[in-house]
């Protein structure tokens, strides 16, 4: 899966959605050619939705730093299959809980992500969460939220509703199909 030539081509394109894990959803804004400690690299510059936040990456480190392409519609499904089970972690030490959700949140593992959502959601129904698994949980949601939202081609409104209806358990299975 290496490349043997060092400067590797750049696999996305202005005007792609890409996927900052921690950071969530970006749009390639520009490739160009940057000095970087005085060697001409090729450069991704992306615009964060969330927050506008500016970032530039090296092509030949993306994937080092984890940028992949926005989850396709098929997988889509399988995202909101994950967020319709059962399971929750059991950890109870909240500390360990906390740097395990968060070490699934870097990983930019869309199912990861869901993971975390559907877990800390369903923690909060049995017990309130600490104010940090809180943040930790909207980070998780806006994230699934986002990304289905491009994939599918919809508001982020809808995504977030369909993403809080299946967490609620309460949309029927059929109505997620589009």
């Amino acid at each position: 899966m290496t490349k043997s030539n060092k400067s590797s081509a750049p696999e996305f394109r202005v005007g792609d959605y890409v996927v900052y894990p921690m950071h969530g959803v970006g749009a390639v804004t520009e490739v160009s050619k940057k000095i970087i400690l005085g060697k001409k690299r090729d450069c991704y510059s992306l615009e964060i939705q969330a927050n506008k936040m500016k970032v530039m990456i090296p092509v030949d480190k993306a994937k080092q730093v984890g940028i992949r392409a926005i989850i396709s519609k098929k997988e889509v499904r399988k995202v909101l299959n994950l967020l319709m089970k059962d399971e929750i972690d059991t950890e109870e030490d909240w500390k360990i809980r906390y740097q395990n959700n968060m070490n699934k949140i870097k990983s930019g593992s869309i199912y990861e992500v869901a993971d975390v959502c559907r877990n800390l959601f369903r923690r909060a129904n049995g017990k309130e969460l600490s104010i940090m698994e809180r943040k930790l949980y909207e980070s998780a949601y806006n994230l699934v939220k986002t990304e289905i939202a491009l994939s599918k081609g919809v508001p982020q409104e809808e995504a977030g509703n369909i993403v809080s209806d299946i967490l609620a358990s309460s949309v029927p299975v059929g109505r997620l199909e589009e």
